[in-house]
């Protein structure tokens, strides 16, 4: 993850609902854990922005898988932008246990999109500021 850019971190709690046949948490529920987290940080810093008509889009996504994540697992989902470029950012997050275990590692393109333009516009400077 880059070093340039603040770390954000929300605790995630694993629902017996989030398990798979094999009694640990799905792939594909992975991805929910990173929105869950986006969703907070977006909620806490991009909410004025949000309520303006400026969205934040994820244009891909994807995931490497380190370790299972079982029921009673501690986990985190911290998260950083890396890169920033002309109207998306990226951000890297690690779902960890709080300690030295890595589930996996993830990232997304996020996309700004100005829903009353109808078209993603560039990253304003007040979000990067945010991020850095």
């Amino acid at each position: 993850m880059a070093d340039e850019t603040r770390t954000f971190s929300a605790a995630i709690d694993v629902r017996f609902a989030d398990l798979d046949a094999y009694n640990h948490v799905n792939n594909a529920t992975y991805f929910t854990y990173l929105e869950t987290a986006r969703v907070k940080l977006f909620s806490d810093k991009f909410a004025s922005f949000m309520e303006s008509g400026l969205l934040f889009f994820v244009v891909r996504a994807e995931c490497d898988y380190k370790k299972p994540i079982n029921l009673n697992d501690t986990v985190i989902v911290s998260m950083r932008a890396s890169r920033f470029g002309n109207s998306s950012f990226d951000m890297d997050y690690s779902i960890h246990d709080g300690k030295d275990g890595v589930y996996a590692t993830a990232k997304t393109v996020m996309a700004c999109f100005d829903s009353k333009l109808g078209r993603t516009v560039p990253v304003r400077k007040e979000i990067i500021d945010m991020l850095k």
